[in-house]
C-alpha cells in the first residue's frame, strides 16, 4: 500500500509534536517534515526528496502565516492538497481560505477520526467540506448577500426617480431627444441627468451605464 506523504507547518511545538505522533500511528500516512512557519515550510519543501501530497497548515504563525502560505502553495505547488488547521471559527476567514484553494478546514479541537477522514477525503476527491466549513460558507454568503443588498439599496437611494427613468431609457437605446420627448423635458436636462448618472455610478460611457443598470437590477433584458 502506497503511503500518503504529509507535511506540517505549525509554530506551536506541543501541538505539532502531538499531530506528528498521531500521523505516525496511521499505517498509510508518512510524515515528511514539520515546519515552524511558512518560510521554514517552503525551505524544507525545496529540500524534501519527496514532495508532500498533503500540507497541514496552522493559520497563525510568525513570519509567513498559513493564509499566505496557502496562497503560495496554490500558485507554485497546486498538486499539494492543503488542509488548514486553526482554533479560529470566523465564518469569513474559513470561507476565504476555501476560496483561496484550501482543500479542507479543520478545527484544532477535532478528534483523530475526523483528521484521518479528512486526509483520506482530500486525497480521494481533492477536497472535503465538513459541516463546520459548510455552515461557515453558508453564513458568510448570507452576510455578503445582505451587505450587497444594503450597498445596492444605498446606491438606489442615491439616484433620483427621474435619473432612474433616464437610465432605463438609455438601456432601451433611446436618444437624448427621444428621452426628452418621452419625459417632457429639454434635451439639455436629459444631458444633465446623464452626466449625473455617470458621476454617481462611476462609469465613463453609455456602455458602462448599461452594465451598471443590469448589475444593480435597474433594467432587465427582455426575454
Amino acid at each position: 500500500m502506497s503511503k500518503i506523504h504529509i507535511a506540517i507547518a505549525d509554530d506551536q511545538k506541543l501541538f505539532s509534536q502531538a499531530l506528528a505522533m498521531l500521523i505516525g500511528t496511521v499505517s498509510d500516512f508518512e510524515l515528511l517534515f514539520v515546519a515552524s512557519d511558512g518560510l521554514d515550510f517552503l525551505e524544507q519543501l525545496k529540500q524534501s526528496p519527496v514532495p508532500p501530497q498533503v500540507a497541514m497548515l496552522d493559520i497563525d504563525m510568525p513570519g509567513m502565516d498559513g493564509v499566505k502560505l496557502n496562497k503560495q502553495l496554490q500558485k507554485d505547488y497546486p498538486q499539494i492538497k492543503v488542509i488548514m488547521l486553526s482554533v479560529h471559527l470566523e465564518e469569513e476567514l474559513i470561507t476565504r481560505l476555501i476560496e483561496d484553494g484550501a482543500a479542507a478546514y479543520l478545527n484544532k479541537n477535532c478528534d483523530k477520526e475526523d483528521l484521518i477522514k479528512t486526509i483520506h477525503a482530500v486525497m480521494r476527491d481533492g477536497f472535503y467540506i465538513n459541516q463546520l466549513t459548510l455552515k461557515a460558507i453558508s453564513a458568510a454568503q448570507k452576510k455578503r448577500t445582505a451587505a450587497k443588498k444594503a450597498a445596492d439599496d444605498q446606491l438606489s437611494a442615491g439616484l433620483t426617480k427621474r435619473e432612474i427613468e433616464v437610465l432605463v431609457m438609455i438601456c432601451e437605446e433611446k436618444s437624448n431627444s427621444e428621452i426628452a420627448d418621452k419625459l417632457f423635458i429639454s434635451v439639455r436636462t436629459v444631458e444633465g441627468h446623464r452626466n449625473n448618472l455617470l458621476i454617481k455610478s462611476g462609469c465613463r460611457n453609455t456602455v458602462g451605464l448599461v452594465l451598471f443598470a443590469l448589475r444593480h437590477n435597474f433594467f432587465k433584458l427582455p426575454e
